[in-house]
């Protein structure tokens, strides 16, 4: 059947502290493949620290668009940019000056009255609280908009931060949980600081060689990556990008990336209530060559090291899963196995199991087979 594709702009009151109290419209992607007469079955598709959300799971080439598969096997797909990323607004980062200042080279040529120096906002953009409220306003118009009671959750990389805790805190709201690379710091931090926004800078900025070569790293397997990907993968990071994709080298353009304050994802906040693996039921999934999930050697600094084992072992509840997938790095949605992503997460939505197994830990390689691992 066809799939209907609709924009929303979901009105939110704003909780980040540059725009604090505004009423901001959140962009909001429905591809929606429900069959006719049936009720709509719906999934939350979130975005990572530097990927906005179409990039990363609708993008418009080959067999990479992971919301168009969820919606062609019958799913109500939405997908949403929190606030500083992608199409949703982004307060104080269209003054380049608030780009963090040993960036600021970067923006050549020059933007029209641009000169480099300190931010003009010298914080931080958002925090942990103004993203679970962002996902709540969201999820709240999900609910009401399809009729339901629960959404599924697909998070990928830094998403973790957000729909994890939000799962702990709202489990009467959540049906599910897939997270894809998730990033777990299991001694991080519980607690907000005393004071919000923290010092700092608003905007990091990528550039489309830095985001090839560092990609690269992570590539190990022959066919592991196509090359024509990583142009369309960029493209699709410009488009959602208006004022970055006009900034640096013309033809190329330069990805603004959000600064955010976290705290309360780690081996405690996971472990809360038995929630996780009880109530909601999570699937953990990433590449084996992923060296930003897995620090190796571990980080001195506890906030920065990470591992995905750490969280399987950290949810307390019984229903939990986790899957390796071979020849797979952290970019995996843009990789040869894409497809095996794919299929694995319309199984876990629809039987909320794995090989049949609803706990455990299992390799699949490219063929999309799995082995259980003792």
């Amino acid at each position: 059947m066809a799939v209907v594709t609709t924009d929303h702009k979901v009105t939110h009151t704003s909780t980040v502290p540059a725009n604090a109290g505004e009423v901001v419209k959140l962009f909001v992607r429905e591809r929606n493949g429900t069959p006719p007469g049936q009720p709509r079955r719906p999934v939350l598709m979130l975005h990572g620290r530097s990927v906005p959300v179409l990039a990363g799971f609708d993008l418009p080439y080959k067999t990479y668009g992971w919301a168009e598969t969820l919606a062609k096997a019958g799913y109500d797909v939405f997908m949403m940019d929190l606030q500083g990323s992608g199409l949703s607004p982004r307060p104080k980062m269209d003054d380049p000056r608030n780009v963090n200042p040993s960036q600021q080279n970067l923006l050549t040529p020059r933007p029209p009255g641009f000169t480099p120096g300190p931010p003009n906002y010298p914080f931080q953009l958002t925090n942990s609280n103004s993203d679970r409220d962002e996902l709540d306003t969201v999820v709240e118009f999900i609910r009401d908009e399809c009729g339901v009671e629960k959404v599924a959750f697909i998070g990928w990389s830094a998403a973790a931060f957000t729909m994890g805790p939000y799962a702990v805190k709202n489990p009467g709201k959540v049906e599910s949980l897939f997270l894809l690379a998730p990033i777990f710091p299991p001694k991080g931090t519980s607690n907000p600081p005393a004071t919000l926004p923290r010092p700092g800078f608003p905007t990091f900025l990528g550039t489309k060689s830095g985001f090839g070569s560092g990609w690269k790293t992570e590539v190990h397997c022959d066919g592991q990556r196509e090359d024509d990907v990583v142009e369309a993968a960029w493209d699709a990071i410009m488009k959602s990008d208006p004022v970055g994709s006009t900034w640096g080298p013309p033809t190329e353009g330069l990805n603004r990336i959000r600064n955010f304050w976290r705290w309360g994802w780690n081996k405690t906040t996971a472990a809360q209530g038995g929630v996780l693996g009880g109530s909601v039921p999570v699937l953990m999934v990433y590449g084996e060559y992923d060296r930003q999930v897995n620090t190796s050697p571990p980080n001195p600094d506890p906030e920065l090291d990470f591992s995905v084992p750490a969280l399987y072992d950290a949810v307390t509840g019984s229903h939990k899963l986790m899957v390796k997938l071979d020849c797979a790095g952290h970019s995996v949605v843009w990789e040869m196995q894409h497809k095996n992503v794919h299929h694995l997460s319309k199984h876990w939505l629809k039987h909320l199991k794995v090989d049949g197994k609803t706990n455990g830990v299992f390799d699949m390689d490219t063929d999309g087979n799995l082995t259980p691992v003792p």
